[in-house]
């Protein structure tokens, strides 16, 4: 009896302790894991994503504290497809952790904390023009099924409900696979992504005149957003921001 009842036991007395972790126990901070009831403890939050820098309103590429300019030196020479691009923080140690726990790891509970941070970036930009409607950056099929989930897309749902925007989720389509960007040779990223995009039939009369927003997790080399903010273009939208959680900072400006 009593080698029969022990198994049982041990079972209970596991399930008290997911139990206990889960409603009574604190959680862990995402990233420095000591013990806290939010997902960043109020230390992190204040010493990583406390401070805004100067951006350039078009990329969100950052600015040198000197510089007067709206624009960086890129964006005057070419501009890009999109209009404005508005980021929470720079994609670098410690923060990256954030995003990489929520696209490879499924901490899918992140993805609201990712959208509130975004949304203490819109407020705090001057003369913020609100997107008519917010377009996840699409996965393709396969990568999509390999995943489980977009995380562009359980960002922008909380996102939307934080801005009062209608979301579209299946406004964009992923029309061709493509490599991850992150595996292909910069020069090569264009071309990676040329004709990968299109707008879905049922939905082009929304874009408009429209004002679309644009989110995505991570913007780098902004090929993807650019692609996808040409297509919304092509398709008769009058504006493009990008609304990305983190941005990449040119390797120039890594040491500054």
């Amino acid at each position: 009896m009593r080698t029969a009842a022990k198994p049982r036991l041990d079972a209970a007395w596991q399930a008290l302790r997911l139990w206990l972790g889960a409603t009574v126990l604190p959680a862990q901070c995402a990233l420095c894991g000591i013990g806290c009831p939010q997902v960043l403890c109020p230390p992190c939050r204040a010493q990583y994503l406390g401070l805004l820098r100067p951006r350039c309103r078009q990329c969100a590429n950052p600015l040198a504290d000197i510089e007067v300019a709206l624009l960086c030196g890129r964006c005057l020479r070419q501009r890009p497809a999109y209009d404005a691009t508005i980021t929470a923080f720079d994609y670098a140690a410690p923060v990256d952790q954030l995003l990489l726990q929520l696209k490879f790891g499924a901490r899918l509970a992140l993805a609201p904390l990712l959208a509130e941070l975004l949304h203490v970036a819109i407020q705090q930009q001057q003369a913020w023009e609100t997107p008519q409607l917010l377009c996840p950056v699409p996965l393709g099929p396969a990568r999509l099924a390999e995943r489980g989930f977009n995380q562009a897309l359980e960002i922008a749902r909380p996102l939307a409900r934080l801005l009062d925007i209608h979301l579209q989720p299946r406004l964009a389509l992923r029309v061709r696979e493509t490599r991850a960007q992150s595996g292909v040779a910069p020069q090569e990223r264009q071309a990676n992504l040329a004709h990968a995009f299109a707008i879905a039939p049922e939905h082009g009369a929304l874009l408009q005149g429209c004002h679309v927003g644009i989110v995505d997790d991570v913007m780098s080399s902004g090929h993807t957003v650019n692609a996808l903010a040409a297509t919304c273009k092509r398709a008769g939208a009058a504006k493009v921001s990008i609304l990305v959680v983190a941005r990449t900072p040119p390797r120039d400006s890594l040491s500054h």
